[in-house]
Parts: C-alpha cells; sequence; structure tokens
C-alpha cells in the first residue's frame, strides 16, 4: 500500500523556520516527480515546490528564495525547509508524488504550518 506521511508543520513566529518532511511507504521517491503544496483557509490549493526524479527544483514565485525541497534518498523522504516565513504562508501543506509521470496522483494527509505576527 503507498503512502505519504507530512510531518514538521507547527507555530512558528514571522521570520522563523520549520522544516516539512514527508515519508513514504509502498513506493521509492527517488525515481518520482515530488512535489509540495498547501491549501490556505479559503483559497484553493497551491503549488509551492517540485523536485524532479533527476533533481530539478523549481519554486512557485511567493517562496522563491525561501523555502528549499530536497531528497534524502536513503531515508526515502523529501524536504522543504521552509525560512524567513510570512504570516501568508500558514495553510496546510501536503506532498504528492507523480508516479507515471502524467501528474501528481498520491498526496499524503497534510500537516498544519501557522505563521503568527
Amino acid at each position: 500500500q503507498v503512502a505519504l506521511v507530512e510531518s514538521g508543520g507547527g507555530l512558528v513566529q514571522a521570520g522563523g523556520s520549520l522544516r516539512l518532511s514527508c515519508a513514504a511507504s509502498g513506493i521509492i521517491l527517488s525515481s518520482k516527480a515530488m512535489g509540495w503544496f498547501r491549501r490556505a483557509p479559503g483559497k484553493q490549493r497551491e503549488y509551492v515546490a517540485g523536485i524532479s526524479s533527476g533533481g530539478s527544483t523549481n519554486y512557485a514565485d511567493s517562496v522563491k528564495g525561501r523555502f528549499t525541497i530536497s531528497r534524502d534518498n536513503a531515508k526515502n523522504t523529501v524536504h522543504l525547509q521552509m525560512n524567513n516565513l510570512k504570516p501568508e504562508d500558514t495553510a496546510v501543506y501536503y506532498c504528492a508524488a507523480d508516479r507515471w509521470g502524467m501528474g501528481y496522483d498520491i498526496w499524503g494527509q497534510g500537516t498544519q504550518v501557522t505563521v503568527s505576527s
């Protein structure tokens, strides 16, 4: 059974940092494109960052220069390092995997990130 489990969310003051993790079971993440998304209250889900199977990374303009996506292949985990957090980063963060090269089809349950001003 394939599953993604996020962790690392929490409450932090503006300017602080958090590191989110996405641990996988039933799937080898190193060969998959992975992404982080978020959904803020009252808003649609939005793309945050992605990493290809080859290691190329991509970021939404709103987080570029502050967030970093990375893989730990030994632990079959993907991370999202979030620095200089802002109140507008408050959201539930989800990781997702693209198993077949046709879009993200496996999603985690999400982890809450709250940034206070």
